[in-house]
């Protein structure tokens, strides 16, 4: 099952703190394995602090103030934005799914802050990825649930009620969920 343009809801208990309550867009998954960005875990870096290190002038003050996201443990100091697909600009940018894409070029990051970019966008630095079959273990062992991305949920609600609300879209109360897998 193709998993690409889904949500990954991090379980209870699953061990490794980086990924704990986390939501992750999946921007790709495949026999090869997968790829995907954190979208409710803000970093301590302001977006002008990084588009000065990147000498790219900020003519957007409100766009400065936005934090940067922590988007995976892998390649940290790699950019990667996810946005909405209304920025067509950029020859860069992939299509993920309906309403999403990401492009990891300086390009979009000029165009963001000369007021020229998507509707939205999260910057992140970092991914999150898996290596063939072990996105589908770590499901099968009760660490991730998968749930449908919006772009109101990953844009639109505040990082820290991102975890719930995206269990909320599965009708699951985060007070019922349990840290182990069960098998019948």
């Amino acid at each position: 099952m193709d998993l690409t343009g889904k949500l990954l809801i991090a379980m209870p208990g699953m061990g490794d703190p980086r990924f704990d309550h986390s939501v992750i867009y999946l921007c790709s998954h495949g026999d090869d394995g997968a790829m995907g960005l954190i979208v409710n875990k803000p970093a301590d870096l302001r977006v002008k602090v990084l588009l000065t290190q990147l000498n790219i002038p900020c003519e957007v003050p409100v766009v400065g103030e936005r934090l940067v996201h922590f988007g995976g443990p892998v390649e940290t100091s790699r950019g990667f934005v996810l946005h909405s697909s209304d920025y067509e600009a950029n020859l860069h940018s992939m299509p993920v799914k309906a309403g999403f894409s990401m492009t990891a070029t300086l390009d979009i990051l000029e165009d963001i802050a000369a007021g020229r970019g998507p509707e939205q966008a999260l910057l992140m630095l970092g991914y999150s990825g898996w290596g063939p079959g072990q996105l589908e273990d770590e499901i099968s062992m009760n660490g991730w649930l998968t749930a449908e991305a919006t772009p109101e949920l990953v844009f639109g609600i505040a990082d820290e009620d991102k975890w719930e609300s995206a269990l909320a879209t599965l009708g699951v109360d985060p007070l019922t969920l349990s840290a182990s897998a069960g098998h019948a």
